[in-house]
Formats: C-alpha cells, structure tokens, sequence
C-alpha cells in the first residue's frame, strides 16, 4: 500500500510531509509525494524547484523509504491528487491545511477541502506545529 501526500513547499507542506512520513515508516508503506502548480501564476511559492524536490527525495529516501515524486504542472492541483490517490490505491493521504477567510473560501475554494472530500481513503488534515521543518 502507499501514503501519498499533498506537499507544498511551504510550513503548510513541510507538516503533511513530516506527519506522511511517519504514517509510511508506521505503516511499512511507500510514500507518493504530490508537488503540482496550475501554472497561472508567474511565480507560485509552493511549487518546489527541483533542487528542493531531489533534497527531499534524498531525504526520505535515507529513512529506508520508497518514495516517488509527482511534480509538474497540472489543470487541476486537486484532481491530480485524487487521481495519485486513486491510482495507487493509498491507504491514506495526508494535507496540510490552512486557515483561510470565509470569502477566501467562497472566492478561491480550497484544494485541501477537496482532497478530503473527494478521496477515496482516509485523509490525515495536519496543520502547521512550531519548528516543524521540510525533511
């Protein structure tokens, strides 16, 4: 089975990826992390640079972890992790989750409200702890 996770590179991120790799080592399951922008932005800070995503990688990998990187430019952020979810058949995904305004939530949506919704395992929704770091 497999843990995939929603990570940004981000405090949001780095607590769903610290929390994700737990629940893999846990589990004794191969981890999927999810990195993917829309694009529309010129600059979109959550989408890591692949210096970053090859830090990580090499991170969880030193764990004694399976890990596999989904990364690049998509339609929909939430979609493609449902899909990854559902493609692997996770036996749990992990989101970190912010704390957005009520017409922040009616303008914009909310990726994470979605995965949660949408996914067809369990998802661990984690937010931010102090001197919570990226592996």
């Amino acid at each position: 089975m497999t843990v995939v996770v929603a990570w940004s590179a981000d405090e949001y991120g780095a607590a769903a990826l610290a929390h994700a790799v737990a629940q893999a080592e846990q589990r004794h399951e191969d981890l999927v992390v999810v990195n993917v922008t829309r694009g529309d932005a010129l600059v979109d800070r959550r989408y890591a640079a692949d210096e970053e995503i090859a830090r990580v990688t090499a991170a969880i990998t030193q764990l004694g972890l399976e890990v596999r990187v989904a990364h690049g430019v998509v339609d929909d952020v939430a979609a493609a992790v449902v899909d990854e979810i559902q493609g692997t058949g996770a036996s749990l995904a992990v989101v970190g989750i912010r704390h957005r305004s009520p017409v922040g939530k009616m303008l914009l949506g909310s990726v994470a409200q979605r995965i949660i919704l949408d996914a067809p395992c369990p998802v661990l929704a984690v937010k931010p702890e102090a001197g919570t770091e990226l592996l």
